[in-house]
């Protein structure tokens, strides 16, 4: 068993202190709260509230579509396992401006804490791997955030960062779940209004 120290509410800052330059798409729940906390629920902030597994499909379409962007999707581990079928995608597209970020707690935390398969046997990074991702990186401590920060700006795109974090709440923050007003605020900042 691997051991892991990283607490999910120190991950983002120091892997995106520059994230007002990213395009971000976040998944369900806890990587949602703590995508919006990261940006303080900013304009470049696309939520996926109500659409379990489609983060990364988003995110794939989105970097697709804005080729000199960065894009980076957070999702949590429950939610990327919803939807595995878009790593091959995103591996057969192939888009050199996309980064996948897996918040895996190990659990299910939107229905009673269950432990997820990630607890047991499940290699999310391998699975990015067999995908086709031709960049996969784990971290499990918060000494391993700098390394991180790195890849994602320096290693071959499209890249998968499994970042196995400490059960636990994630950031307390409460966003504005208005979804017209979120579409338009997100296609301003995509267009770069």
């Amino acid at each position: 068993m691997t051991n892991i120290t990283l607490d999910r509410r120190e991950l983002l800052a120091p892997l995106f202190p520059d994230q007002a330059d990213w395009l971000f798409v976040s998944g369900l729940a806890g990587s949602s709260k703590d995508a919006a906390g990261l940006t303080q629920d900013g304009a470049n902030l696309f939520t996926m509230a109500g659409c379990m597994g489609s983060a990364v499909a988003t995110g794939l379409g989105m970097a697709l579509s804005a080729p000199d962007r960065n894009v980076a999707v957070i999702t949590g581990d429950g939610e990327l396992q919803m939807g595995l079928g878009s790593l091959n995608s995103v591996a057969t597209q192939a888009p050199a401006n996309l980064t996948v970020v897996c918040i895996d707690n190990g659990t299910h935390g939107e229905t009673g804490g269950q432990e997820g398969h990630t607890v047991h046997r499940t290699n999310l990074g391998m699975i990015a791997q067999g995908a086709g991702f031709p960049s996969v990186k784990e971290i499990t401590s918060a000494d391993q955030i700098a390394d991180a920060h790195d890849f994602i700006r320096t290693a071959t795109g499209p890249r998968f960062l499994w970042c196995r974090v400490l059960p636990g709440d994630p950031t307390d923050f409460k966003r504005n779940f208005d979804p017209a007003f979120c579409r338009i605020r997100f296609r301003e900042a995509y267009l770069g209004a």
